[in-house]
């Protein structure tokens, strides 16, 4: 019998990450006008609660992964999560700060699975922000871009508090995934391309979204490892799978392998450092990768009961952390590159 409950258990973790990252497009949105006597209350990032994340305030999971001489790290990694307001039924266009179901999976999921990476290699600042309800993209002239530009001004503002408050002339890395990485760029374009802040920058990583080289005037995309002062970004699905409505979507768009972080098109079981999953374990020569127009190709990644994750075509939700030991151990490497050109 307990044999029995394990597997069931197993198979319901399983049942929610499908759920999760396979949401039906087809079915409809609710939804209401945007009105702005329905916009949550302006966050005040000079109070440490509007923070997700403060070098200081560390959950003891997240702690598991970051530095044990936090004091001694001589970068600050930036981190925006992505959208985790996805209900088709929830007609807000933007989440208060104040929403404690959203909070918790914000310092839960995405600061755990996703900015840990980056634990190791920088001092983790996190803001929580009124982040857009998915349907902003899908219904991007009837609400949405008024809800994404209500969202980016919180972590705008969030960025100007910590550049005042915070870091002192510390190096950055910048670090976004999906509606975190459309924020992430527009704070590159503004602080960094072309501008003196652009100095500081270590790296950025930003995937789960399209961009594209024309999106920078000055900022270049990094096609070696140890290269600093740029960015990084990928799409994930599985091999030989596309966007479900637009195959071509995601021509064109810069698509860094987050494996050897260099212009090779595959790669080997043997070359893959780690996929973190959602038990807190780390799968090595879990998968391979191959690179197309657009696209990283990953094979079904290998680890218990990847039997459910075989329905799976669209690794959006993985784009981190199924390279999650990669993204840390390059981080690393950036961060030391760029303090030894530095000193």
């Amino acid at each position: 019998m307990k044999i029995t409950h394990k597997l069931i258990s197993l198979r319901k973790l399983y049942f929610l990450l499908f759920i999760v990252v396979f949401y039906n497009c087809k079915s409809t949105y609710k939804t209401q006008a945007f009105l702005t006597e329905n916009i949550p209350p302006k966050p005040d990032y000079n109070l440490e609660s509007s923070w997700a994340v403060l070098p200081w305030k560390y959950t003891d999971d997240f702690k598991v992964y970051a530095s044990n001489q936090l004091d001694t790290l001589k970068a600050d990694v930036f981190y925006v999560y992505p959208t985790l307001i996805t209900d088709k039924k929830d007609t807000r266009w933007n989440a208060p700060i104040t929403d404690v179901e959203q909070n918790e999976t914000v310092v839960n999921k995405a600061v755990l699975m996703q900015a840990s990476a980056f634990a190791s290699s920088g001092k983790v600042y996190v803001p929580f922000y009124r982040q857009a309800h998915l349907r902003s993209y899908k219904l991007y002239k009837e609400g949405g871009k008024e809800a994404q530009e209500l969202a980016y001004s919180d972590v705008k503002n969030a960025f100007e508090v910590y550049l005042k408050k915070y870091n002192k002339g510390r190096p950055i890395i910048m670090v976004g995934h999906s509606q975190g990485t459309t924020h992430t760029s527009r704070l590159l374009k503004e602080f960094f391309d072309g501008k003196p802040l652009q100095k500081q920058l270590i790296a950025a990583y930003i995937p789960g979204i399209r961009v594209k080289t024309k999106d920078f005037s000055v900022l270049k995309v990094m096609n070696s490892p140890n290269q600093t002062g740029g960015y990084v970004s990928w799409n994930t699905y599985k091999r030989n799978n596309y966007p479900k409505k637009d195959k071509d979507w995601y021509k064109g768009c810069v698509t860094t392998n987050p494996i050897t972080w260099n212009d090779s098109n595959t790669t080997t079981l043997n070359q893959h450092k780690g996929f973190l999953y959602t038990n807190g374990k780390i799968y090595s020569k879990a998968l391979t990768v191959e690179i197309t127009d657009g696209l990283v190709w990953s094979t079904n990644p290998k680890f218990p009961l990847r039997f459910f994750m075989s329905f799976l075509k669209n690794y959006h939700a993985g784009d981190i952390n199924l390279f999650w030991q990669d993204i840390r151990e390059n981080a690393e490497l950036r961060v030391n590159t760029w303090l030894a050109t530095e000193q």
